[in-house]
């Protein structure tokens, strides 16, 4: 540093208050974000921004100086650069804003041998308080618009003055304005007089009005004259109506040429009508609702003021125009892959995806999707080694974006109109020396957003089969041995009805600490039990010569986002889930049976390695992967996430869960859930790294355990660096 300079060390800030307040400690964190300059960052008592700094200012600094320069490199910042009496006017503005007038501040800079701090002493005088709130009426008709609306008003008597309410209040009225018609109108209009003459104590009345410049079609309605929708619109084709078709259903005026879209289907989508009121929540309403159909790339509405109204000269008329401009009706999509999974399977596999859209000028979505994957065991020393899986699948999906139903509902559904689903699929799965499996299912259900927050799935037709074949000596032994895998693995014919239920505040940027919530119902085999037929000499019960499978299940996903800073996040999450089997089987279905371990559960652990209960497997052999299954699962993990450089982002976490059985197995010993439950939860911790581009991870997490419930009591705690487990996998595990 210079000789005549010395290093800020940041500022202290002591408030006192001569009458108590509501949010004292807020108050003091919003004038702490004030102060100017911000101090050199500091870490474990190291300057590193200042240290990055200072390197890359060396003859020949060389590249990672100059890098970690580019990133973190912090110029100093000394005392010369604080301007007490700036700050002083700084903090006596945002006092005055929340309604504090006329307090004392002073200040005073403390020097050490290398750093010198900042104090601020501010001594907070008593805040103004609103004693009424009333508009100051004219003859304009859009005071009575105003006056309306101010029974809902956020400004209530006994509230401090501040000027983020007032702001608040002009923002509501004019959103309010708005949606009555006033389409030219604008908050900046309004303005606020506050008078103090008639109290002696620290109270206010407050008046609202207009400006006396504001235009006069700023003052009065807008009704929308026309309404023309192009639904096959480019700039590239931007043709002359009178070239178009144009079809007109009750006032909407439908142009195209050649027809892209059906009217009829379209009309439902739009909420703007002729002879309304503008209203922007409807036009924004309208525009998703289009863009949800997922024919078209863009939506664009425009408005176009055309003057007074012929016969009512307070009432002035928009025209409306909805452009659409469709996405490529085809496309191909092929995607090559390369994996590697914990339990020692790698392997290619190659997608495609077939897309064809707008399928009957009604907004169709037709989509094909065929999978082939081949993996290997490529460990050694187990008794693993040769095994190897063959993969092919096959699944077509028919999307209409409305409600299928008897009963026309479509009217019902304000925010987003709903989409029927109807899907079909084959699945073959050839794990060597093991056995083969076909599967067959098909979905018809409905996907619809209730809100920006609130999604839901109803699929009241679920069908699937699947039948295992070429079940090899080795693998017929295994099923021998244990009889809960071969119920759970016979041949299963399940039917029933899924539902889905998610919250999700995590896309509003303005929640503070976001939170989402997703729970899952699945019921299965009740329909097929009223027409089957009697019981066969094992006791089941079978429809068209199929046996089927009978059970319950329901789970939930809870998580809580805290955001102490700028991109950082400290995450917890709870698993909750229980599937219960009945009538007609004695087992859940393999394929809806749960997990524990792996990168996306407790991470300490190896995938589906967990559980159930205390239960080890007596080797590493083939069979420990099936059996490591339960009908009730348990999880909870905490992790915080943090910037490092530009896209790399680091993370510290804790995961604890397992899975557990409803009904105690001799083949699965511990396996049971007790009341013991807490001390049979693995837990690991763990630290990871996250290259985040855009909202595509790419993630490495590192775990090891520190709990072990297959482990004797006494012996499951324990922080084990020879467990521990090396994670890759794609995207954040919650």
């Amino acid at each position: 540093m210079p000789d005549n300079e010395i290093l800020y060390g940041g500022a202290d800030l002591e408030l006192t208050f001569r009458t108590p307040i509501e949010g004292e400690s807020d108050l003091k964190s919003e004038l702490k974000s004030v102060i100017r300059p911000e101090p050199d960052s500091k870490f474990m008592g190291i300057y590193w921004g200042l240290l990055a700094h200072y390197k890359a200012q060396r003859e020949k600094p060389g590249f990672l100086n100059k890098y970690f320069d580019k990133k973190i490199g912090e110029e100093p910042v000394y005392l010369s650069d604080v301007d007490l009496d700036k700050t002083k006017e700084l903090l006596n503005n945002r006092l005055e804003n929340r309604g504090f007038f006329n307090s004392v501040i002073t200040s005073s800079t403390k020097k050490g041998k290398n750093t010198a701090t900042a104090d601020y002493k501010v001594s907070v005088n008593e805040p103004y308080t609103l004693e009424t709130y009333q508009l100051n009426s004219d003859t304009l008709s859009i005071y009575k618009e105003i006056e309306k609306n101010l029974a809902k008003t956020v400004l209530k008597p006994g509230s401090r003055f501040d000027l983020a309410l007032l702001k608040l209040e002009r923002k509501r009225i004019d959103d309010d304005l708005k949606s009555d018609g006033y389409y030219n109108f604008n908050s900046d209009f309004l303005i606020f007089e506050a008078d103090t003459n008639r109290y002696d104590k620290k109270r206010f009345d407050l008046y609202l009005r207009l400006k006396n410049d504001v235009p006069k079609k700023s003052t009065v309605p807008y009704m929308i004259n026309s309404l023309r929708v192009y639904p096959n619109y480019s700039l590239e084709s931007d043709e002359q109506d009178k070239d178009k078709d144009t079809v007109s259903i009750a006032g909407t005026e439908f142009i195209q040429k050649p027809e892209f879209f059906k009217p009829h289907l379209l009309e439902p989508f739009i909420l703007l009508k002729k002879g309304d009121f503008y209203n922007p929540q409807k036009s924004r309403l309208t525009s998703n609702r289009l863009s949800s159909i997922g024919a078209y790339r863009y939506v664009n509405i425009k408005f176009d003021d055309i003057g007074k109204d012929s016969i009512n000269d307070t009432i002035r008329k928009l025209d409306a125009s909805i452009y659409l401009s469709p996405l490529t009706k085809r496309s191909l999509q092929a995607e090559l892959q390369a994996y590697s999974k914990s339990n020692n399977f790698a392997g290619p596999a190659l997608s495609l995806v077939y897309n064809e859209r707008n399928l009957f000028g009604g907004g169709v979505i037709f989509r094909a999707t065929g999978t082939i994957a081949y993996e290997w065991q490529v460990a050694s020393g187990t008794n693993d080694t040769g095994l190897s899986s063959t993969q092919a699948g096959l699944q077509g999906d028919l999307i209409f974006p409305r409600l299928l139903f008897p009963i026309q509902l479509q009217d019902k559904f304000r925010y987003a109109v709903p989409k029927t689903k109807i899907s079909a699929s084959w699945d073959y799965l050839n794990r060597s020396q093991l056995y083969n499996l076909i599967s067959y299912s098909t979905t018809f259900g409905y996907q619809w957003n209730e809100n920006r927050y609130v999604y839901h799935e109803l699929n009241p037709i679920s069908i699937s089969y699947v039948n295992p074949s070429n079940i090899t000596p080795e693998f017929e032994q295994i099923l021998e041995d244990n009889p809960y895998l071969r119920s759970s693995f016979e041949q299963q014919f399940i039917a029933g009805l899924t539902y889905t239920f998610t919250y999700n505040e995590l896309g509003d940027s303005g929640k503070k600490n976001p939170i989402y919530f997703s729970t899952n119902l699945d019921v299965a085999g009740n329909l097929f039990d009223l027409f089957a037929q009697d019981r066969n000499n094992d006791g089941k019960k079978s429809l068209l010569g199929l046996e089927y499978s009978q059970y319950a299940k329901a789970d939930i996903d809870f998580r809580y986002y805290f955001i102490p800073g700028e991109s950082q996040f400290l995450i917890g999450r709870l698993f909750a889930g229980l599937g219960l089997p009945y009538g007609n089987s004695s087992t859940m279905p393999f394929s809806q049976q749960y997990f524990s371990g792996g990168p996306y559960s407790v991470r300490a652990f190896r995938i589906r390695s967990l559980g159930p209960g205390t239960y080890k497997p007596d080797s590493d052999a083939s069979e420990s992967y099936y059996d490591q299954a339960g009908n009730i699962r348990l999880e909870a993990n905490v992790e915080y996430r943090f910037p490092l450089f530009s896209y790399l982002k680091g993370a510290l976490f804790a995961d604890a869960g397992n899975v557990w059985l409803t009904q105690e197995n001799e083949s699965l010993p511990g396996g049971k859930l007790t009341s013991d439950f807490i001390n049979e939860l693995g837990i690991g911790v763990g630290a990871g790294l996250r290259l985040d581009i855009q909202n595509f991870v790419i993630r490495v997490d590192v775990a090891t355990p520190i709990s072990a419930p297959y482990l004797p009591k006494g012996e499951r705690f324990d922080f084990d660096l020879n467990g521990t487990i090396l994670n890759f996998a794609i995207g954040y595990p919650f």
